[in-house]
């Protein structure tokens, strides 16, 4: 993997699933390659998702301390693309051409907004292509 790729919330999610062993290998091995790398990328609404789950669904629930933590070694590395105006007119193309739906689009778009290669998600079609990005299920 020689490019950037994009990380989506369900690779963060399985890192903390105990009833998911595989996958949850599998993510901690993107998640560390992302980070070692240099070229893991996500955006503000990954950071968001993953914040909700955590501390509303995992079990047990994140404290606020240990989300702290994680934000700033884990999502602040990988934090490349904000909110804005121009990633949501990107993701309103992206709707109307994929017709994803609307959270969907913003993960796609993000992920090309930072000029990844690959978007690494258990969400969308494997092996779709959307420009030059490659949608991947590692979970396969």
């Amino acid at each position: 993997m020689s490019g950037r790729f994009f990380l989506d919330t369900n690779i963060f999610v399985y890192r903390f699933d105990d009833n998911s062993p595989a996958k949850q290998q599998l993510a901690e091995q993107l998640i560390r390659r992302a980070l070692t790398s240099h070229k893991g990328v996500v955006s503000y609404q990954v950071v968001q998702e993953f914040m909700n789950v955590a501390l509303r669904r995992l079990t047990p629930p994140m404290r606020a301390s240990e989300a702290e933590e994680y934000l700033t070694t884990v999502f602040h590395p990988l934090l490349a693309i904000h909110s804005s105006a121009a990633l949501y007119r990107q993701a309103l193309n992206v709707h109307d051409e994929t017709k994803f739906p609307w959270y969907d689009s913003l993960i796609v778009s993000a992920a090309m907004q930072a000029e990844c290669t690959t978007l690494f998600s258990e969400d969308l079609r494997h092996g779709r292509r959307i420009g030059s990005l490659t949608i991947t299920n590692p979970f396969l």
